[in-house]
């Protein structure tokens, strides 16, 4: 009995420790802060996970409240006894999945990052649809696009307002040039006359990559050409503001541009490679 009884209190202690532990693992809470350390790659990974969490999705707008509000006792030093690290930061994952920082007004779902890739992956499966039609071809280059314009206002920065128009400009420059490359492509595709039907088809499964690739070039350039006029802030090691550059404002630019070229590649370029290949394996096995 007496063994009974301490093996009983061995493994209740070894799961109260492995609860305490379990509590422990996630980092110390920081307001506003990312939970995972952004100096390395897999720290922004886990990061950029959270943020696109689809899961987040699913949050009852009771759980939106009490997430809300044990954030504020955090802040006010209010909190209750036995909250734990794991629990604020959730909180504050779901917050943010959710308000806008700025306005702290509830985003609308399919516009929020964790919803972009629930509600984006059908246009993206309509994009790469085979044989398309010129009214396919433009519908589904608009619906994308009006689906990136869309997230983009939802999660602008509100801090500095900037004038409808700017957006709209942006939106119009971006469909005009997504529609014009992908129609233009798929007309001189079915005019090249040297091209077998095979490659034919090869070929138009990677017309959508350059046309929302120009279009989102398109769009920054449209959205952010001010920036090259006036400049952008300059801040030292510290955070503190130095004074304002054109010089980086064209290299922001730049990267920024160059991140919507590559940023598209696997999931338009890709695709239609490994389409070939299994229909090249399956030739051959049959």
């Amino acid at each position: 009995m007496a063994d009974t009884a301490t093996t009983a209190s061995a493994a209740a202690a070894a799961a109260a420790a492995s609860a305490a532990n379990a509590s422990t693992d996630a980092p110390p809470f920081q307001l506003g802060k990312p939970r995972f350390q952004q100096t390395s790659f897999y720290g922004r990974f886990r990061h950029f996970l959270d943020i696109i969490d689809p899961r987040t999705l699913f949050v009852t707008e009771r759980r939106l409240r009490e997430a809300v509000q044990l954030l504020e006792d955090y802040k006010h030093g209010t909190l209750r006894p036995g909250i734990t690290n794991e629990q604020l930061w959730s909180a504050q994952k779901i917050k943010q999945a959710i308000l806008h920082p700025d306005t702290n007004e509830k985003i609308f779902m399919p516009f929020r990052m964790s919803g972009y890739i629930p509600f984006g992956t059908p246009i993206v499966v309509g994009l790469l649809l085979p044989n398309q039609t010129l009214a396919s071809t433009v519908f589904w280059q608009w619906l994308n696009q009006s689906h990136n314009a869309c997230v983009n206002y939802a999660n602008r920065n509100a801090t500095k307002p900037s004038p409808a128009s700017k957006f709209i400009q942006g939106y119009l420059g971006a469909v005009i040039s997504a529609v014009s490359i992908a129609v233009g492509l798929n007309v001189l595709v079915q005019k090249a006359n040297k091209f077998t039907p095979a490659t034919r088809l090869l070929v138009q499964r990677f017309v959508p990559f350059p046309a929302v690739a120009s279009a989102n070039i398109c769009n920054v350039v449209l959205m952010r050409y001010g920036e090259l006029e006036e400049g952008i802030d300059v801040l030292d090691g510290d955070g503190n503001l130095v004074g304002s550059s054109k010089i980086a404002a064209r290299h922001a630019l730049l990267e920024t541009a160059l991140t919507r070229v590559v940023l598209p590649m696997p999931i338009l370029v890709l695709p239609p490679i490994v389409m070939s290949m299994l229909e090249k394996a399956a030739g051959i096995i049959l």
